[in-house]
């Protein structure tokens, strides 16, 4: 048996590559190159963590509850119309981003970004589809994903340069020349969509309606959810505004769930979740990015505000996690392929959650080599040998005509479960944080007063500054107190991170056993 050689590209085929990877790369880097310019935004705009927080969450949720929608508009309106539109957006987005005066203003920014996201992401991996034939479209895919690894790789080290250098404004602003030459690429780049004229493909006799009562329900109820949670870590616990909010978006969330299941054209098919195996890794994958969610939005604020690291630093710390995923997922995705997915998705989610466990462990003044790269060393492989086992499972779950609605489910999964994470996260530590440092200012010399101004501002967390008057001794042993108590409670954070990733994995374990690639079949 021969085996035939790869096929050249055509132009087409190049452009609508380069097209999609640029334009990916955009919505992927703003989703990770942000947290290290956390610390340097709560200074300027002299903010509490958990207002900081939602320039993270604010383009989570949009992502969250838009990312479905926005492959749905691609297939009815065309892939490249909806993705150049999303790119417009982004670019749009990112200009507000980087002239924001106000953290308000800022946070409105990244939920318009997020929109820009929904509609682009998607789009991306479509385009590749119409374009690529069967036989080379594994190949495009691959192209696609290290290219997209390569940037995301380089994007935290870049923006903790840029946040050092000059300020956090240019981490937004650089995507203003990336989506100009997106659009460039685009202009060469064929219209697709589900739906084209004179026929439709998959024998769909009519274009379906956008589910618009599932898209508001899911997006309100996330917001309204994460906002009573942040509230709720923001001021002293759940009271009435924080409490409404927070029952809102359950109420909402479970409403969301009850009109799926009854919608003519739901954006979240319910009859998935007849696969054990489909609602086992989608649950696993709420676990375990949940938890990786929560340690990452932590983590670069304990780097630099903590243990002392500059943004390049705190961004180049995570590079063994980049390099890891790129270089041994696909290796573990065809090792599972050949064994199995039951074995990777048990053991990848634990080792996490050791590497979670340990990172909780660095305390103030651990070195990089000693304390902090065992630790994103464990958490890499973890995660290295569940990526791939976890995506390829979940389309082998729910059989090839489905597979698409699959992998939208699981993305949008992923993405909710960072939000809500981060969110409920953010209470938690800020109420370990103030726990612990009122326990550590009563050993200090400072007088009552000073105590008193800064568990005033615990809300801002490692950023609580020293009170001013004091002696060079108690401003160190106020600095000091400080440092103790957060990394107590991103040690919370990563033990209860690390409890999630072995829930994930005993999760993992059980809903597997006896997993069967489901037969292929036309989507319902």
């Amino acid at each position: 048996m021969t085996t035939r050689a790869a096929s050249p590209m055509t132009s087409t085929q190049r452009w609508t590559l380069i097209a999609a990877v640029l334009g990916s790369a955009m919505a992927f880097l703003d989703g990770t190159v942000v947290n290290v310019a956390l610390p340097a935004l709560q200074r300027d705009f002299r903010a509490s963590v958990a207002d900081v927080s939602w320039v993270v969450n604010g383009y989570a949720l949009m992502l969250a509850a838009l990312i479905l929608t926005g492959g749905a508009l691609g297939d009815l309106y065309g892939r490249k119309r909806v993705f150049g539109a999303g790119v417009v957006v982004f670019a749009a987005a990112s200009l507000f981003c980087g002239l924001a005066g106000t953290l308000p203003l800022l946070v409105g920014a990244r939920l318009l970004q997020g929109l820009g996201g929904a509609l682009l992401i998607p789009g991306s991996l479509a385009m590749l589809g119409a374009v690529f034939p069967p036989e080379s479209r594994g190949r495009a895919v691959g192209l696609w994903s290290s290219a997209t690894s390569v940037v995301t790789v380089l994007g935290p080290v870049a923006g903790g340069l840029l946040v050092d250098t000059l300020s956090w404004r240019p981490v937004f602003l650089i995507n203003l020349p990336l989506a100009a030459a997106v659009l460039w690429f685009l202009r060469q780049v064929p219209e697709s969509s589900a739906y084209q004229a004179g026929g439709v493909s998959g024998g769909v006799s009519e274009r379906p309606r956008l589910d618009v009562p599932g898209l508001l329900l899911i997006t309100a109820g996330l917001g309204a959810l994460s906002a009573g949670l942040l509230d709720a870590g923001n001021g002293s616990g759940f009271r009435s505004t924080s409490l409404l909010l927070t029952l809102a978006g359950a109420a909402l969330l479970a409403a969301f769930i009850w009109w799926e299941g009854r919608a003519a054209a739901p954006m979240l098919p319910l009859r998935l979740f007849r696969s054990p195996a489909f609602s086992g890794t989608n649950l696993l994958t709420f676990l375990l990015y949940g938890a990786l969610g929560a340690a990452l939005f932590f983590l670069p604020l304990d780097l630099i505000s903590v243990q002392g690291y500059t943004a390049a630093q705190a961004g180049a710390s995570l590079l063994p996690l980049s390099l890891l995923l790129a270089g041994l997922s696909g290796v573990f995705g065809g090792l599972a392929d050949r064994f199995g997915p039951r074995l990777f998705l048990t053991l990848g989610p634990a080792l996490a959650g050791v590497g979670f466990w340990l990172l909780g462990r660095m305390g103030v003044g651990g070195s990089y080599v000693g304390a902090l790269l065992p630790a994103v060393l464990t958490l890499s492989l973890g995660m290295a040998l569940t990526v791939a086992p976890l995506t390829s499972t979940v389309l082998g779950s729910v059989g090839e005509g489905q597979s698409g609605t699959a992998s939208g489910v699981n993305n949008a999964v992923s993405r909710a479960a960072g939000l809500l994470a981060v969110a409920l996260f953010t209470l938690l530590m800020l109420g370990r944080f103030g726990t612990s440092l009122q326990s550590g200012l009563a050993r200090t010399d400072l007088p009552a007063a000073a105590q008193s101004q800064m568990m005033a501002q615990r809300s801002k967390l490692a950023q609580v500054p020293p009170p001013a008057g004091l002696g060079a001794a108690q401003t160190g042993q106020a600095r000091q107190a400080v440092r103790r108590a957060f990394a107590d409670g991103f040690s919370l954070v990563c033990s209860l991170s690390g409890l999630m990733a072995l829930l994930a994995g005993v999760v993992g374990f059980f809903s597997l056993s006896g997993w069967k690639k489901a037969p292929v079949r036309a989507a319902d």
